[in-house]
């Protein structure tokens, strides 16, 4: 089966076309994130499903498992992130077996866009498969995703991953904020267009697929595929080797203590990070509006403005902090956006009183957003062995999803025994300082030698 995998040309590395084909990933999918997952696709499905059933009557049972409307939607979300939890290590490993690792991120790229678009369809009773198709396209975007991550260190040197990777984070932002800016201002409108609302929600559902397939167009005609990392084992064939070589890449994983360290760290602040973002529109509505007896539309219309404004401003953030990284280096640039974040959920649950200081808040919170996130992904990608990128992003993608319970969990005991969405607030605290001191004890550098890599700067001073 080795022969299965014919040679390829060795790729150039810092292509300025390739890199900017790269970061149009970013660009493409974004639409996904935001127009679909973060903003439209939860409030129409469950809407569907409760004008079929009732605001809350069962539209699945099985047995001791009841799907309601309501719970419709985190349902398929949650199933979407379980199956993810077995395919990308599997899926991570083939591509590091073979010459496929641009191929089958396009498969997946294609699939779920195609769901995506699909999602025009949905409409009356059709709530079941607009479920299935979620799922579809969330499996899918997170597969995709993996083999995304997995060529940053094949396109550039070290000392040019912090810039690429952020970049392809700005770039992120920008492209879904402007589609979505354009959706919500279809959906606004959509009465004087002479469109009901539904139909605007499914044109602007369709327009993210559609986006996320035509600018992809661009990052597959411009990145080019990689010869195996790794030759196929006597016997072994692409089928075979994802689930076989599973435990190998934990066992490697585990010979690399610094690069585990870092992992953990990671999972804990970016568990709070994420669950700042999910719960921020909650917190805000219910302290700043249903709190002070003031209308829920109010409400919507102001996290809205938010939603947009963060996506703008996030994306001036990944370049700043890039800069930052640049001056002061990768990890202390993270740590200091871990500082700002706990600020903000100190300001949050002490200060926090009014739609002006929500609106700086937020804006806070968008600047080291995305630096955060972006840097942690060019950190990480430097801790890998050469051959092992695909599957240890695998590993990253699924140790993310796998632990975004524990926030939301903490958040919703808090407020639970407190009854104050405040103190649940400041409880998520106790995640970015974990995280500050596992990364500010983890030994990044040496971490980087274990993995076979030069330090930026030595890659610098290499290349000059």
């Amino acid at each position: 089966m080795t022969s299965a995998s014919p040679p390829a040309q060795a790729a150039p590395v810092n292509d300025s076309r390739e890199i900017f084909g790269w970061t149009m990933y970013d660009w493409a999918n974004s639409a996904f994130s935001t127009t679909v997952v973060a903003a439209l696709f939860g409030p129409y499905l469950t809407a569907l499903a409760q004008s079929a059933v009732g605001e809350n009557g069962a539209v699945i049972s099985l047995g001791p498992l009841v799907v309601t409307a309501k719970s419709l939607f985190p349902y398929a979300t949650s199933l979407s992130v379980f199956l993810q939890v077995f395919l990308l290590p599997t899926l991570g490993a083939i591509a590091d077996y073979s010459h496929l690792k641009k191929r089958l991120m396009a498969v997946f790229c294609y699939i779920g866009a195609a769901a995506t678009t699909l999602f025009f369809l949905i409409t009356g009773d059709l709530y079941l498969l607009g479920a299935l198709l979620f799922v579809l396209a969330n499996l899918s975007f997170g597969a995709s995703i993996v083999l995304y991550n997995a060529f940053l260190p094949d396109i550039c040197t070290e000392d040019q991953t912090d810039k690429v990777s952020s970049r392809g984070f700005a770039l992120g932002y920008l492209g879904g904020g402007l589609l979505l800016a354009a959706n919500l201002g279809l959906v606004i409108g959509a009465p004087s267009l002479g469109l009901s609302t539904g139909m605007a929600v499914r044109i602007s559902l369709a327009s993210a697929g559609l986006w996320w397939a035509l600018f992809s167009i661009l990052t597959f005609t411009r990145l080019r595929s990689r010869a195996p990392a790794r030759r196929l084992p006597a016997g072994q064939s692409f089928l075979t080797i994802g689930f076989s070589q599973l435990g190998a890449t934990f066992r490697e994983l585990f010979r690399l203590p610094f690069t585990v360290r870092y992992l953990a760290g990671y999972l804990f602040y970016n568990d709070g990070i994420q669950t700042v973002i999910g719960l921020a529109s909650v917190f805000l509505a219910q302290e700043l509006f249903v709190a002070k007896g003031l209308s829920n539309d109010d409400a919507q219309s102001f996290l809205l403005g938010v939603v947009l404004m963060v996506q703008f401003v996030a994306f001036l953030g990944a370049l700043l902090f890039e800069r930052v990284a640049a001056r002061a280096g990768t990890k202390n640039a993270i740590l200091i956006s871990l500082v700002i974040w706990s600020g903000v959920v100190i300001y949050a649950y002490g200060f926090l009183a009014t739609t002006t200081q929500a609106w700086i808040m937020s804006a806070v919170i968008a600047l080291v957003l995305g630096g955060s996130q972006a840097l942690s992904r060019s950190l990480f990608s430097r801790m890998i062995p050469p051959g092992r990128e695909a599957s240890f992003f695998g590993i990253y993608e699924i140790s993310e999803r796998g632990t975004s319970w524990i926030g939301p969990l903490i958040f919703g005991a808090v407020v639970g025994a407190t009854n104050s969405y405040r103190q649940a607030i400041l409880s998520l605290i106790a995640l970015f300082l974990i995280g500050i001191v596992l990364l500010y004890f983890t030994d990044t550098d040496r971490a980087i030698h274990d993995a076979g890599h030069v330090l930026p700067e030595e890659a610098g001073s290499a290349h000059s």
